[in-house]
């Protein structure tokens, strides 16, 4: 049996494990109903014991995304995830139509700050200009899809939180300003685990791992009028470009 410490670079090695399993599902490895690797190949292609496996796979287990049956092995129980497109036109609900039932959005939070240097930069505006930041939750069909923080230029949107609040998307109180239409200037996408805040909002297990969209939209004019970065949980979501 290889004996292994069971921390790696300052990360637990069962959560390595986690995630690496997790990133085959995700990538098309593994599809629903696939059988895993037995432990002991699992051990060896982590430099890691049993025990320490076993652990990866019991988070796993109780996620809902494998499930061990008795003499058998390991299967793969759920590598469903919902599809989001991102183009030019970019859209929570229309992206999950045919997916989805019901879309909606919560505003968590929102307050006047000052813009960073990014966000001025992606904003078109002076660095330390008023800018209001939105802290939003975005639902389909009841289940947390993304966690977002936005933010618009002061001057132009100054009361956008309380329209939003009305109207639950920003499509519609974007119209609501009498922009009738937008798309996205740039899109850039990464991907590293979840905070214990959103661990908590999306509920997902700690170590999840998630998709992150650093994302610039624009009128029809090409003025930016948002900077967003959403969080997708990776277990859940696709990001199509």
């Amino acid at each position: 049996m290889t004996v292994s410490k069971d921390v790696s670079g300052g990360v637990a090695l069962w959560r390595r494990i986690v995630d690496a399993i997790r990133l085959d599902i995700v990538g098309g490895k593994l599809a629903s109903g696939d059988r895993l690797p037995t432990e002991a190949i699992l051990a060896e292609r982590f430099s890691a014991n049993r025990h320490t496996v076993r652990r990866a796979l019991a988070v796993l287990a109780d996620e809902g995304v494998v499930g061990a049956e008795q003499g058998r092995g390991t299967f793969v129980r759920s590598a469903r995830r919902l599809s989001y497109p991102i183009g030019k036109r970019t859209r929570f609900s229309e992206g999950l139509a045919g997916q989805a039932s019901v879309t909606s959005g919560q505003l968590l939070s929102s307050r006047i700050e000052n813009a960073s240097a990014a966000g001025a930069a992606a904003l078109g505006i002076k660095p330390g200009a008023k800018v209001v930041r939105m802290e939003t939750l975005s639902l389909a069909d009841g289940r947390p899809l993304s966690r977002a923080t936005a933010w618009l230029d002061y001057r132009n949107f100054a009361d956008f939180a309380g329209r939003y609040t009305a109207l639950g998307s920003f499509t519609a109180v974007f119209a609501s300003y009498g922009i009738a239409d937008y798309s996205r200037a740039s899109t850039r996408v990464s991907a590293r685990h979840a905070d214990v805040e959103e661990t908590k909002l999306l509920d997902l297990t700690p170590g999840a791992i998630l998709l992150v969209s650093e994302a610039v939209d624009a009128d029809s004019d090409g003025n930016p009028i948002s900077y967003a970065l959403s969080r997708f949980p990776a277990e859940r979501m696709e990001l199509v470009v």
